[in-house]
């Protein structure tokens, strides 16, 4: 699944391409990619004749804006988008497509058909589901090293479990959580509130830095995520741990480890992560 940098980096991309494109015509293949509103119909008629003005991210939503209406979309696993020419042959699996009036479309294609869309009147879409109980921004200043530590320090789970959970720290899933543990040197297993202050400072920051780094190089691909552009983000080449079962820890030669904790697969070295 998408996560916080690869989200981010199809939103840059997206705004470069399709901010300034009027909405000519919207066709909806498969009608339960689109959860609000009910009615498929009403959901192209509002979008029908708009302009698109920016694109927002919130945690692993994009917040697309088309004249007083926002689209909340999340890609889920393989939700991915791409902007073509209209004469552009149709890949299978394309389920919703925007028909610009400068004859491009942007085009919304999923094999595993897990992907979202809402439509909410513009500054109302925070007040309900899916963002109405979402965390701060990693990399916010809403997000400071004071409430991570109110927060960590009253959570008895495992520190994973805790940064997964959307509702205390949006954009983080499992990739970034298994580097930023790596890097902070804390076993996933570990309950949150045994985590010293130093732990947590180190965590905070390691957070930040892995985030930052892979928002810097595009995010990653290391399933089939690709950007507006059909490009591959290039973080993987820095990944240290996740994915890596078996390879020797590049720290300290250590074979990584794969468990499952939170029901998620997870990498860590046993070594640098006691």
């Amino acid at each position: 699944m998408p996560e916080l940098p690869e989200v981010e980096t199809v939103r840059r991309t997206l705004k470069k391409l399709i901010v300034g494109k009027t909405i000519e015509n919207v066709t909806v293949n498969l009608p339960r990619i689109i959860r609000r509103p009910d009615d498929v119909e009403q959901f192209r008629h509002e979008l029908i004749g708009t302009t698109i003005s920016d694109v927002r991210r919130r945690g692993k939503f994009l917040k697309i804006i088309c004249g007083p209406w926002v689209l909340v979309s999340h890609l889920r696993m393989e939700g991915k988008y791409r902007v073509v020419e209209q004469s552009e042959p149709l890949e299978k699996h394309t389920h919703v497509i925007f028909h610009f009036t400068d004859q491009t479309e942007l085009r919304y294609r999923d094999v595993r058909q897990f992907g979202t869309m809402h439509l909410f009147p513009l500054g109302e879409e925070e007040m309900h589901p899916p963002l109405a109980k979402l965390g701060p921004e990693p990399l916010s200043d809403a997000f400071t090293l004071d409430w991570f530590q109110e927060t960590v320090v009253k959570k008895k789970s495992k520190i994973k479990a805790v940064l997964l959970n959307q509702e205390y720290l949006v954009g983080l899933g499992n990739i970034y959580v298994d580097e930023s543990l790596f890097a902070a040197g804390i076993h996933p297993e570990r309950a949150a509130s045994s985590l010293t202050a130093e732990e947590i400072e180190k965590l905070y920051y390691s957070i930040k830095k892995t985030l930052s780094e892979a928002v810097e190089a595009g995010g990653s691909s290391v399933r089939s995520y690709l950007n507006g552009q059909g490009e591959m983000g290039m973080f993987q080449l820095q990944i240290q741990v996740y994915g890596r079962k078996n390879e020797p820890c590049l720290r300290c030669g250590t074979p990584i480890q794969r468990l499952v904790v939170a029901g998620r697969g997870t990498h860590i070295c046993r070594r640098c992560q006691q």
